[in-house]
């Protein structure tokens, strides 16, 4: 979006709140973007404060939001009220949820109060809303294989210029995909991390962010939660978490797996969304130029190669990472 049409879109978001919602505006500030072309602003009014969603229709589903935000609420989670809507130009009237995002605020300290609360949540969204009657797309080989493509366009030819053989992309593809399609179905937010979970007085965690919700692999939220690419916890920590949450899905009745198929399911989910996120954030910099996006490369790069020294099926894959891959990133920080 250029800044002329993106000045534009500001101009026409206060005329709608002005006109239409009859709101007066006592401020109107620049909240925050993401890494797809939404923006976010908050708005002080004689009425009180909230957020405004710009999402241009040409590039962004905010029906999707619209739809997902109220199955979200008929699960008892906490997500943005949708206050007014302006679905043609791509407006929402939210509810303000503040600033406290999980990656903003948790510590040492109070990394277990928070997480629980997020496993909490994310039982709630498996537990509550039954895959077979949701109405979201299938995550389906085609999007699963169209994600990992990110990965080889992006980081392996843009980013570290090099090439990957044909049969070993179609060998990884087959091994992750298969086994992504392989788990139970059930509601998956697709971004259920750190930045996406806010800090409220009420039926906390908030979540945001949710427009790109599928029914697929039960371990995919888990996974974007557990070994988060904005931040890391300690192998043991992530593994403890991961047992706790997989006890309780088997009490509930909600999977029958063993535990080492489940383990397996979780590892391989988690390299194949790491991946896809590896190409998104070179992505966001070369096509986009949101180069701060490379500064989480190394961190999930991390996670990568953790997962690839434990299988010997990605021994291959492994060793075009480390000799061709690997030394176009620095180590994580410590």
């Amino acid at each position: 979006m250029s800044p002329q049409t993106s000045d534009k879109r500001k101009e026409a978001i206060k005329n709608w709140l002005q006109t239409d919602l009859k709101l007066d505006i006592l401020d109107f500030q620049h909240a925050s973007e993401d890494a797809s072309f939404r923006r976010y602003f908050r708005v002080r009014h004689a009425g009180g404060q909230n957020i405004v969603m710009d999402a241009p229709p040409a590039t962004e589903n905010i029906r999707a939001f619209v739809d997902i935000a109220r199955l979200l609420e008929q699960a008892g989670v906490h997500s943005p009220k949708v206050l007014a809507q302006n679905l043609t130009q791509g407006f929402l009237l939210l509810e303000d949820l503040g600033y406290r995002t999980f990656l903003d605020y948790v510590s040492e300290a109070s990394a277990e109060t928070l997480y629980q609360s997020a496993l909490d949540c994310l039982f709630k969204l498996q537990s509550r809303l039954p895959a077979p009657h949701l109405p979201l797309p299938d995550y389906d080989e085609a999007l699963l294989e169209k994600e990992l493509g990110v990965f080889y366009q992006w980081f392996v030819e843009r980013h570290c210029d090099q090439s990957m053989l044909v049969s070993l992309q179609q060998h990884l593809n087959t091994l992750l995909i298969d086994s992504a399609l392989a788990q139970p179905v059930f509601f998956v937010h697709r971004d259920y991390h750190s930045r996406n979970l806010m800090i409220v007085e009420d039926n906390s965690p908030a979540v945001i962010d949710f427009q790109d919700a599928v029914k697929g692999p039960v371990t995919y939220d888990l996974v974007s939660l557990l070994r988060d690419c904005y931040i890391q916890w300690p192998q043991e920590t992530v593994e403890d978490w991961l047992n706790q949450y997989y006890q309780r899905l088997l009490s509930a009745g909600l999977i029958l797996t063993p535990w080492p198929t489940f383990k397996q399911w979780f590892d391989l989910m988690g390299l194949q969304r790491h991946l896809k996120a590896i190409g998104i954030f070179a992505r966001l910099h070369y096509r986009d130029g949101k180069a701060a996006y490379l500064a989480d490369i190394p961190r999930t790069l991390s996670y990568v190669s953790q997962v690839c020294e434990s299988y010997p099926a990605l021994r291959e894959f492994n060793h075009f990472l480390t000799d061709k891959l690997l030394p176009h990133c620095p180590p994580p920080p410590s």
